[in-house]
């Protein structure tokens, strides 16, 4: 008989919960309880920890960290007055209880904010600071948290499970540790009582400890709640709840390993830099800067303790900084690609990036020599190159707005951790980053490995086509909350992202389908947080294989094959229920070859197998409606054309003369284009639920390339040419690139000022592109060097195969270098390069050839 995890906790009575978390304290530590070095270690903790959020004497007293103080007391007060009126069944005001798991987290979270500003140290006087009475009224609000809502577990656990796992046991832990002396003055049975509560609410995990071998109690979850277990023990003096704590927390710090799980966890970062999230979602700017966060306070935390581990796990941190996190903010700003439904959320881009730049300042505290000078660079280099200034009064700890102050007015020169010529294949979470001094291009995709787009609670309602190529193109010097973020998805048509192929059809959001924020189908296994629900609503994927490109240096390629998604296809297997609705996907080959001065894409088979019209999106931007934009183009046959509509265009410049910003693009092959501009005016809350009902009005700007419904299959190529002139852009066409080949079995490009062929092949057999001969699926590079060498780089985009093949034709060569699993042989009229790619997980393979 399956139970529900609600069901469990009503197995386990409040009055039992005491018992549990003794016989658990009682288990055998490595170390004699109350021992000197265990007491030391629990007092170090304690004083870490409240440094960590309420600073010390001596950060206070900068002048930098005023801002942070006065708002750590203006909030407090905010929360005692919303405490003295509350009404019935509130603890503050605005805020009932019984039925609404928010409701319950937020008043622990203002208990909190209270508790915190009675501990914060500071220069100036506070009536708050030290206030026996105030702390009595946090304690207070406690006991009748504890009676009243939470104790019981056969009441509790409504909602969402974060909720009840994570989010007030991490305000109750801190509060815990911040009035400790107090508590024990009061109610010195309260902390065992909420920490066995809590374990119960845990009761997943195994008499109430972390499972790790639960899809809840990973990556940046695992993070907090082990964080939490860590601020438990040393409240409770439990030396084995610490050690065990710490224990479970460094299993996220293991590098993923997809063919060597450890306990079936998907979750964390991988060799190639990438961040996964809920077993499949490209996670690194929400779920992975909360992961950063996490384990740099714990290394702070357990600084000078015996708890902290032996080995560096500062360098593991800082590789995730520059190969996870530097790639995909560009000047400040958080990429879109990697955000999953917090794109939808009107507090993103540069905010999101004041927690990465607080763990690479608490970082560089922690590294020594060139690694400390670089993370110190970095900071400098975000600080001057955003557009909107971090403001560091949004960091947690006033000691990490200290250090900041201090690395600004260090002599470091500011410096990127990216180069600016640069490409990334995060091939691990089907996301590609290709940068230039002047720009940066995020292409978003996905397979059977990774999903297609992330719906939850409300966030990101029409998320449809956000992993089937949406790309997004950053240039330099601009503010990006005009080009990108919510105002983003709210003006342009989810049917129209920048990149996309998609069917022209109407879609409903899950709560138009459905009534409620998920398909609520118990019987069938549809739960708010089940595995069904995240298998098909939530945050489905694709159901294609090949996925992925190759990198050789700066350049790289990416190739996908769009297909229908699991939910489409579980529907028509009659494995869902009736009522649900899944939509079918349109079909196309494409594939990206990202050079210096152009994006090239080309386009095969796209069409729909059900007969629909078909739309792909060249480009979609939004602009201000004071914003001067012009679009200016011209014909194939010569002739000038300006302003919107469709024509049969050789190339199309648009310009926001406002923003000083210009793209160009050259179309190649394909359909007339359609170029429109367009005034929108649309609520922020058709893409989230929560956002403010303000509107967003927009110029739209939008490129496209339309097929009417019964259309064939259609071949099509274009190029985006970031900043490109009017002249550069009408010339375009007639410089150095070849399209070799654009059909749905193989897509090639040939760039001969750079020497380079760039190919993707996506069926079995053998494909002659140029002087290359490629066997099966694979993405390849290859550059003749001014040298005389011949560089190349293959990978598998399917993760599938064993060997990748390639032939060179002409002389003989040999290999000067190469990764391993790359043999280099001799054949008639040629060089054969054998690449092992078995378990490479979408690695690139290099070698270079004389």
């Amino acid at each position: 008989m399956h139970l529900s995890r609600r069901a469990l906790l009503s197995v386990f009575p409040a009055v039992a919960l005491p018992a549990a978390a003794q016989s658990r304290a009682s288990a055998a530590p490595r170390r004699a309880p109350g021992s000197t070095d265990a007491v030391s270690d629990h007092a170090t903790l304690l004083r870490n920890t409240a440094a960590v959020f309420a600073g010390t004497a001596e950060s206070n007293a900068r002048p930098e960290v005023a801002p942070k103080l006065a708002s750590i007391e203006s909030t407090a007060r905010a929360r005692l007055a919303a405490m003295d009126d509350a009404g019935p069944g509130e603890l503050f005001k605005g805020v009932p209880l019984g039925t609404s798991d928010p409701n319950l987290n937020r008043s622990f979270q203002y208990l909190y904010e209270i508790a915190l500003a009675t501990c914060t140290p500071g220069p100036a006087a506070s009536e708050l600071r030290d206030d026996p009475a105030v702390r009595r009224r946090v304690v207070d609000g406690l006991v009748h948290l504890h009676e009243t809502y939470y104790g019981d577990q056969s009441k509790g656990y409504y909602g969402n499970w974060f909720t009840w796992e994570i989010g007030i046991s991490a305000h109750v832990s801190k509060i815990l540790v911040l009035l400790g002396d107090d508590i024990t003055a009061l109610t010195p049975g309260l902390p065992a009582a909420y920490v066995a509560s809590m374990d119960a609410y845990l009761r997943n995990g195994k008499d109430g400890d972390v499972d790790l071998d639960s899809r809840f109690h990973t990556g940046a979850n695992l993070a907090d709640i082990t964080t939490n277990r860590i601020l438990q023990g040393a409240v409770l003096g439990d030396d084995a709840r610490i050690r065990k704590a710490v224990a479970d927390q460094l299993t996220v710090f293991a590098t993923i390993d997809p063919y060597d799980l450890r306990h079936g966890v998907t979750d964390g970062f991988y060799a190639d830099g990438s961040f996964v999230q809920h077993d499949s979602v490209a996670y690194t700017g929400s779920y992975g800067k909360g992961l950063l966060t996490r384990v740099v306070q714990t290394v702070k935390i357990l600084d000078g303790t015996g708890y902290a581990p032996a080995e560096d796990l500062t360098g593991t941190v800082r590789r995730w900084v520059t190969d996870g996190f530097a790639p995909v903010i560009f000047e400040g700003w958080m990429m879109e690609i990697v955000k999953g439904r917090g794109v939808s959320r009107t507090t993103t881009g540069y905010s999101d990036v004041a927690a990465v730049v607080e763990a690479v300042v608490d970082l560089s505290s922690y590294a020594t020599g060139a690694d400390a000078a670089a993370l110190a660079a970095y900071v400098k280099h975000v600080h001057r190159s955003s557009k909107s200034p971090l403001d560091p009064t949004g960091f947690v700890s006033p000691v990490s707005i200290a250090r900041h102050a201090d690395i600004l007015a260090s002599p470091v020169p500011p410096k990127d951790l990216t180069p600016a010529a640069h490409h990334t294949a995060f091939n691990a979470m089907d996301r590609t980053v290709h940068r230039r001094p002047g720009y940066a291009f995020a292409l978003a995709r996905s397979s059977a490995r990774i999903s297609k787009y992330e719906y939850m609670s409300g966030e990101n309602l029409m998320p449809w086509f956000q992993g089937d190529g949406a790309h997004y193109l950053y240039l330099s010097g601009e503010d990006q909350t005009g080009a990108y973020g919510v105002d983003y998805y709210t003006a342009v048509s989810p049917y129209r992202l920048a990149g996309v192929t998609a069917p022209v059809e109407a879609r409903r959001t899950v709560p138009e389908l459905y009534g409620g924020l998920w398909y609520d189908n118990p019987a069938r296994g549809f739960t708010a947080s089940s595995t069904s629900q995240n298998t098909y609503v939530y945050f489905p994927r694709a159901t294609n294989a090949f996925s992925g490109g190759a990198r050789l240096g700066a350049y790289g390629t990416a190739g996908m094959v769009l297909a229908d998604d699991v939910p489409w296809t579980a529907k028509q297997a009659g494995a869902l229920p009736d009522d649900f609705v899944a939509y079918r996907g349109a079909r196309a080959t494409k594939s990206w070859f990202l050079l210096d001065d152009e994006i090239v894409v080309l386009a095969a088979g796209v069409g729909d197998p059900a007969g629909r019209a078909v739309t792909t999106t060249v480009d979609a931007r939004i602009a201000a409606p004071s914003d001067t934009v012009t679009l200016t183009g011209g014909l194939r046959d010569g002739t000038p054309w300006s302003g919107a509509g469709t024509a049969p265009l050789a190339w199309l410049r648009y310009a926001n003369t406002t923003r000083g910003t210009a793209i160009g693009y050259a179309l190649l092959d394909g359909p007339d284009p359609t170029a429109a501009l367009e005034p929108v005016t649309r609520s922020r809350r058709v893409v989230r639920q929560a956002n403010p009902a303000a509107l967003a009005t927009k110029q739209v700007f939008t490129l496209s390339l339309d097929l009417p419904a019964g259309t064939p299959p259609t071949a099509m190529a274009y190029a985006i040419l970031p900043n490109a002139t009017a002249r550069r852009t009408a010339s375009w066409a007639r410089g150095p690139l070849t399209v070799l080949t654009n059909t749905p079995e193989a897509q090639a490009v040939k760039h001969a000022h750079l020497g380079l062929v760039a190919a993707n092949t996506f069926a079995p057999g053998t494909y002659h592109v140029e002087h290359l001969a490629i066997d099966g699926p694979a993405s390849v590079l290859v550059r003749r060097n001014p040298d005389g060498t011949t560089a190349l780089a293959v990978c598998d985009p399917t993760t599938g195969r064993r060997t990748i093949t390639l032939t060179l034709r002409g002389r003989t060569l040999r290999p000067v270098s190469a990764d391993e699993g790359v043999r280099v042989a001799p054949v008639p009229g040629g060089t054969r390069v054998e690449v092992t790619t078995h378990q490479a997980y979408g690695r690139s393979f290099v070698a270079t050839l004389r």
